[in-house]
This record gives structure tokens, C-alpha cells and sequence, in this order.
């Protein structure tokens, strides 16, 4: 026997942590830290991307006006006297902007404002739209000829940046489109009311103006061109991604075809945009010979990239009904397309519908694919609705832009109020998109079935 004393082993408690356990604790406590600090830091780069688009944007959804009284002494505005808008028209915006900048100083001189400026630096305070704006009004209503109008007038980008804080007195005196004398008569007429600020809903319904007045740029246009794509891209893709979803998850034999088939289309889920854009210009307008930037092969390109994410979410969709559901109504004598239209594909219409907003959100933000088949043109003027095969850009006309395009656009452009404007076009980009992730949320959470 051995003469070595016998010990025995140390009792534990199933309360008391060993060594292993507190390193593994610690690991995982450190683990949830980095988790945390990761959200922390995603959330804190969102809400400083927020800020800054706001910051810069949301001053683009107010703009300055200049209030004054114009006679519009027929002289003028209609030298043949019969009131006929097919004769005034010939009286041009250039006839229409010395009549403003007379009348603009006659009305310094009635309210007793001392200046020392001439009458073309006066005009050059009013945006080079003021003329077209007055024109556009008589025009419109022929029976303002001889009377006065008491109107609000744009006033030109730099003074507008002067109320919004982007243009000083000392970059005045560094710009040679605005003088430091300028900034001190808008600042008078502000302090008497005569100028001032308001809600700028030409932004959202004014089409896009030239690089020298961007206080008259919209966005009208460019989301009439959004909302035409949007219609081809929903008019195309859903119906054909859900066919094909269909055939693929219900009839289609499994072989190595059908498994190609699917492997390719988790591909082009994948590939970047701008390929779409090649491929759109390759076919649809070098071999099918459609018009250049024309809104249906913007929206044949975005149906494209659109397809492969509407046929993957409903094929899911499709997977996640339960096999019980098929086999209930094949045992109750419905043939294999009565199951699927009438039982399987009610029950997965929530999954489509979300897939089907998710994959049209993605196409209304792409830019690429749209300025690789030129669809960067500036429309000056509305469509002709009516007319499909107009130039003005109906689906087949040419000259047609979209959001994303329109934002790219102004940031090419030198004046600086553009910066503005793109980011107030960014800020209507999110809430088009906002809107419709949360329309997908709420349909999904609405219609969604629990088993």
C-alpha cells in the first residue's frame, strides 16, 4: 500500500465560477461591447449624414421674393392692342426686362430708398427667370395688359443665399455677380417687407432652369421622369418576375437547367448596376435603335436590374407557404394550377408585394445605368402627356431625366446655390424612398399569416 496520505478532490459550488468560465464571461461581455459600440457608430454616421444633407437641403424649400408694383402699359407687353396671346408672345423676355427694372426703381423712388446703384444693377438684383415669370402671367391672362400688377418676384440667387446665409457682405466683396450695395438695399427692403422668404413650392413643381438661375430650378420634371420609368419598371417586372418565379419554384423539373438558371439569377442580383446601363445601351438603343434617353428604355434598363430581386423575394415567398397548403387543395380535387393561384399565391402575395417595393425603391435611386444611356437631358418645359410620340419626353420621346440624374446633374454645376438644390433633391429622394420601404413594411405586417 502506498504510504501517501489521500486527497480529496476540492468541492465546488455550482455557484462559483472557475477560471474558464470567467474568461469565456469576459469574452462575451466584450463581445456585446464591440456589438454596441458598432450600432452606436453606424447610428451616429446616419444621423451625421442626416444632418448634413438637411443642413444643406431644406433651405432649397424656402425662397426669396421681391414684391413691387409693374404696369403693364400695353405699349409693352402688346404693341398690336388686340389683346391676342399669339401676338404678345412675340414680345420676347428680353422685352419684359427693362419693363421690370424700370419698375423695380420707380418703386424705390416712391418709398424714398436712397440708392446710388443704376438701373442695371438694380435688374441684376431679380432673377433672369423675373421676365419669363411676368410674361408667363400675361400671357396666361391676356386682360392684365394696362392695368398694374402688384407681383413677387424672384430675386437672383446670390441675394437669396444672403437670407439663407450662405452669401456675406465680405464674399460679396469677392463675387463679381453680387455687390456688397446690393445686400444692403435687400436688406432694407426686407426690414420694410417689401422682400422676404417663403415656402418655395416651385421646387417640387418647376421644371430644372439653366446654370445662371438656380433659384428657379425644380424638380418637376425629373420626377415626372421617375414616375414614368416607375410605370414601365412595375408594368414589366412584376408580372414577368413573378411567371417566372412561379415556373421555377412550382413546375420546373429540378435538373441541372433549372439549377443554371437559378444560379445565375442569385448572380445577377449581384452584379453592379452600371453593367444594366451597358446592356440597355448595347441592345436597346444601338441594335433595337429606341430613342436616346427616352423614359422606356430607362425604364427597360431599371426592369432589368429590377427583375432578379423581385424573382428571388418571390420565390421565398412562394417556399415559406407550407407544403400542407398544396397537398389540402390537390386532396380536395383542385388540379396543380388551382392550388397555386387560388391558395398558394394569396398566401405569399405579402412577400411579392414587399419585394416587388423594395426592388422599385432600388431602381428609383440608381443613377449609373441612366447616364450610361444619356439620360441627362435638360427639359426646360413639361411633357405633352397626351402625345406618346412627342420629343417633349413621353415614353417613346427622347429628353428625359429622372431624381437620382437630376441630383448628379446639379452637382456638375459651378454656381454654388446648385449644392442647395441637390441636397433638397436628395431630401425628396429619401422621402419617395422612406415611403415606400415603410408601404412594404406596413403591407408585409397587414396581410402576413403566422403558422
Amino acid at each position: 500500500m502506498s504510504d501517501l496520505p489521500f486527497e480529496k478532490p476540492p468541492i465546488r459550488s455550482l455557484f462559483a465560477q472557475d477560471a474558464r468560465t470567467k474568461k469565456r464571461n469576459r469574452a462575451e461581455a466584450r463581445f456585446r461591447v464591440y456589438g454596441l459600440a458598432a450600432v452606436c457608430i453606424g447610428i451616429l454616421a446616419l444621423v451625421m449624414l442626416l444632418l448634413s444633407i438637411l443642413s444643406n437641403g431644406l433651405s432649397s424649400f424656402r425662397q426669396t421674393h421681391v414684391s413691387f408694383p409693374i404696369e403693364l402699359t400695353a405699349e409693352r407687353v402688346d404693341p398690336e392692342g388686340n389683346r391676342n396671346p399669339g401676338e404678345m408672345a412675340r414680345v420676347t423676355t428680353f422685352g419684359y426686362l427693362p419693363l421690370l427694372a424700370e419698375a423695380f426703381e420707380a418703386h424705390l423712388d416712391a418709398e424714398g430708398i436712397e440708392t446710388e446703384m443704376d438701373i442695371r444693377e438694380l435688374a441684376a438684383m431679380l432673377s433672369e427667370e423675373a421676365p419669363a415669370q411676368v410674361r408667363a402671367m400675361v400671357l396666361a391672362n391676356p386682360n392684365l395688359v394696362g392695368t398694374t400688377l402688384e407681383a413677387n418676384i424672384l430675386v437672383g440667387g446670390r441675394i437669396d443665399g444672403f437670407f439663407k446665409g450662405r452669401v456675406t457682405m465680405e464674399s460679396a466683396e469677392r463675387d463679381r455677380n453680387v455687390t456688397p450695395a446690393q445686400l444692403e438695399l435687400a436688406q432694407i427692403l426686407a426690414e420694410r417687407g417689401d422682400l422676404g422668404t417663403s415656402f418655395n413650392w416651385s421646387f417640387i413643381t418647376a421644371p430644372d432652369a439653366s446654370g445662371q438661375r438656380p433659384e428657379a430650378a425644380g424638380l418637376g420634371v425629373a420626377i415626372i421622369g421617375s414616375f414614368y420609368m416607375m410605370i414601365v419598371v412595375l408594368a414589366l417586372a412584376l408580372p414577368i418576375g413573378v411567371a417566372a418565379s412561379i415556373y421555377l419554384e412550382e413546375f420546373a423539373p429540378k435538373n441541372r437547367l433549372t439549377d443554371l438558371i437559378e444560379v445565375n439569377i442569385s448572380n445577377l442580383a449581384a452584379v453592379p448596376s452600371i453593367v444594366f446601363g451597358i446592356l440597355g445601351l448595347a441592345v436597346f438603343i444601338n441594335f433595337m435603335e429606341f430613342n436616346q434617353s427616352s423614359p422606356l428604355v430607362g425604364g427597360l434598363v431599371l426592369t432589368l436590374m429590377t427583375l432578379p430581386t423581385i424573382i428571388i423575394a418571390t420565390r421565398a415567398s412562394l417556399r415559406a407557404v407550407p407544403p400542407s397548403i398544396r397537398s389540402a387543395a390537390l386532396g380536395l380535387g383542385a388540379s396543380k394550377m388551382q392550388s397555386i393561384f387560388h391558395h398558394v399565391l394569396p398566401l405569399a402575395a405579402p412577400g411579392i408585394l414587399t419585394g416587388t417595393i423594395i426592388g422599385l425603391a432600388q431602381a428609383l435611386g440608381e443613377t449609373a445605368p441612366l447616364l450610361l444611356i444619356g439620360m441627362v437631358a435638360f427639359v426646360r418645359e413639361y411633357p405633352d402627356f397626351v402625345s406618346v410620340h412627342s420629343n417633349a419626353f413621353p415614353l417613346m420621346g427622347d429628353g428625359a431625366t429622372a431624381l437620382p440624374v437630376q441630383v448628379y446633374s446639379w452637382t456638375q454645376r459651378s454656381d454654388p446655390a446648385f449644392v442647395e438644390r441637390a441636397s433638397g433633391a436628395i431630401i425628396v429622394l429619401l422621402v419617395f424612398l422612406i415611403f415606400m420601404n415603410a408601404l412594404a413594411v406596413m403591407l408585409r405586417r397587414r396581410f402576413e399569416r403566422r403558422w
